[in-house]
């Protein structure tokens, strides 16, 4: 423990068993890929290089884990037989001895250590068995480094073989099962296509609205409809104040009878320059007087339409002074509705004239409204920070509830994509937009 890395580490606990024990010489290796590796020798004997040795050693140690048990060399009465045919290799007929003990971790076997004497008679029956318990101890310890420093890579593919094992047993029937029913959902999202739809905030509009206007300059007299009320065509809706209009046309008659009479008189005094300029001053005031007449028509303000009034309620301005051209009221049809949907930017390339969609109400949140784009809106527009394409769909059944100015959310079926895309191909488009504008292509 006084070391920080798996070779000192083991070095030294290789040269203290080689002095504690009598050893000619130890070795410790652990498993990497599936065969037993040589980490250190007895005295630094490792960094020698031979590397024959070294398999030897390494065979001997697969011998022994294969096995799963202590091998001892030569064989002692009263122990189980072993084979022994790399710890043959490894004495070459000398008349020495070798023990080779498993390192277990768990219910797992990691590595081993070897001990070579050059009495044959070193090896007692008691004394392997106080190695064994030494080597449990100490043998995890070295592990535990040995698993800190391998690479990355051979971490990750020996935590796969153990997950593989930890499957394969007969105890985790469950979580086999889990696994396929997970496997199972994501094949489902990832290949199975659904109907994807896009949308977002709705309106319900007339199919045409018609603006109504103060005509002339002059005063509010009396609204006689207010918002949601049901017009009929050429209902009076609201009325303007006419006595300065009828002031104006009282005037221009007052003119027009002095220059018809200024007129008779040059006539009859043959005075033709005066018969010219009376006539034409006639004539003046009589187109002034029928424009005046023709203002005080258009004082009653009619529905153009049977429909509804959406917008203008006037009841609090009555006698407020109105100039040509304010609006005051708006009228929709009653049965002829269109839907405005406000789509994204982001999904606007998807839509096309003709697709499907839905619409559900604020005020109707359980009907839904089958609905069909007719029209895309060519520019965008800024709604709360973000562009909108406006989208025109038609309705394809009007209830009696709908109103013009209702408002709810929209969905357009655009085509068939898998779930996994559709939940996630906002984040990765975002992640894609970011990376091209910060790596420049």
């Amino acid at each position: 423990m006084s070391h920080d890395r798996l070779r000192p580490a083991a070095t030294a606990l290789a040269s203290e068993l080689a002095t504690r024990l009598g050893c000619e010489r130890v070795a410790i290796g652990f498993v990497e890929d599936r065969f037993c590796r040589v980490v250190a020798l007895s005295h630094g004997g490792i960094g020698e290089g031979r590397s024959e040795a070294l398999k030897l050693f390494g065979a001997a140690m697969d011998e022994a884990l294969d096995q799963i048990a202590t091998v001892v060399v030569p064989q002692q009465a009263g122990r189980p037989p072993r084979i022994v045919l790399a710890h043959d290799a490894l004495l070459r007929g000398n008349k020495g001895a070798v023990c080779t003990i498993p390192i277990g971790v768990g219910r797992e076997l990691v590595g081993a250590v070897l001990l070579q004497f050059a009495d044959p008679t070193a090896l007692e029956a008691a004394r392997i068995d106080d190695w064994e318990h030494a080597v449990a101890l100490l043998g995890p310890v070295l592990h535990f480094m040995a698993y800190r420093e391998r690479p990355l890579r051979q971490r990750v593919r020996d935590r796969l073989r153990q997950a593989r094992a930890r499957l394969r047993s007969p105890d985790n029937g469950r979580l086999r099962f889990g696994l396929a029913a997970a496997a199972v959902v994501l094949v489902v999202l990832l290949f199975v296509p659904f109907e994807y739809r896009i949308g977002g905030n709705a309106r319900v509009e007339g199919e045409i609205q018609r603006v109504l206007v103060a005509p002339v300059d002059g005063f509010l007299k009396q609204s006689l409809v207010r918002p949601g009320d049901v017009v009929k065509a050429g209902q009076v809706l609201a009325e303007l104040a006419e006595q300065d209009l009828q002031l104006e046309h009282n005037r221009w008659a007052s003119e027009l009878a002095q220059h018809e009479n200024a007129y008779a008189a040059a006539m009859a005094r043959a005075d033709r320059t005066q018969l010219v300029i009376s006539q034409a001053r006639a004539d003046e005031a009589r187109a002034q007087l029928a424009l005046v007449d023709e203002q005080l028509g258009r004082t009653r303000i009619e529905a153009p339409f049977d429909g509804v009034v959406i917008r203008g309620d006037l009841s609090q301005s009555l006698g407020s002074p109105v100039q040509r051209g304010d609006v005051l009221l708006t009228v929709a049809p009653r049965e002829r509705f269109r839907v405005i949907v406000e789509v994204d930017e982001r999904d606007i390339g998807r839509v096309r004239l003709g697709q499907p969609g839905s619409l559900a109400l604020s005020a109707l949140p359980w009907d839904t409204l089958a609905v069909r784009v007719i029209r895309v809106t060519p520019m965008a527009t800024a709604v709360e920070g973000r562009n909108v394409f406006e989208v025109e769909a038609a309705l394809d059944a009007q209830p009696d509830s709908l109103r013009p100015g209702l408002r709810g959310v929209a969905r357009i079926a655009v085509g068939r994509e898998p779930l996994l895309w559709a939940w996630t191909h906002r984040f990765v488009e975002w992640l894609r937009l970011g990376a091209w504008s910060w790596l420049g292509h």
